[in-house]
C-alpha cells in the first residue's frame, strides 16, 4: 500500500519575533537617554541682552606643600595670619573661592586647622583640589 505525500512547503524565516525584540531594545534606549538629560528650569527662549555676562566667583589658591609651610596665591602666610589674609581679598557682595592645594604628606591636623580658618571668613567658599 503506497501513502499519499504530503505537498512540499518551502521554507520560511519568521521574522515577527525579531522585529518584536528589536522594537523592545529600541524602547529601552529611548527611555533611558530621556533620563539622561538635565531639566533645570521650563523651556524658554531667553532674549539677548548686548551687557550680559556670567558672573564667576573670584579664586584664589591657598597651597600647604609637603614641608607644612602655607601659601596663599604663592605668598607664605602663617596660620595665624591666613583669615585676616583671606578678608583682605573678599570683595563686597562678591563670592570668593578658595582652592586648598594640599600636599598628601601634610598632616591630617594640620589641613583640618587651615580649612577650620577659611571657613570664618564670612562670604568665602572652600574647594580642595585633587588629582584624577
Amino acid at each position: 500500500m503506497r501513502l499519499q505525500d504530503e505537498p512540499e512547503i518551502p521554507a520560511q524565516i519568521n521574522i515577527v519575533p525579531m522585529i518584536d525584540v528589536i522594537f523592545a531594545i529600541l524602547t529601552f534606549f529611548i527611555m533611558s537617554t530621556l533620563y539622561l538629560t538635565r531639566s533645570e528650569g521650563l523651556p524658554v527662549n531667553l532674549p539677548q541682552a548686548a551687557t550680559g555676562k556670567t558672573d564667576r566667583p573670584a579664586q584664589v589658591t591657598l597651597t600647604i606643600n609637603n614641608t607644612g609651610k602655607i601659601f596663599l596665591n604663592k605668598e607664605a602666610v602663617s596660620l595665624e595670619q591666613l583669615a585676616a589674609q583671606v578678608r583682605e581679598k573678599v570683595e563686597p557682595s562678591k563670592q570668593l573661592m578658595v582652592i586648598l592645594n594640599a600636599d598628601e604628606a601634610v598632616n591630617h591636623g594640620q589641613v583640618v586647622a587651615v580649612m577650620d580658618k577659611v571657613r570664618q571668613v564670612e562670604g568665602v567658599k572652600l574647594g580642595i583640589a585633587t588629582r584624577k
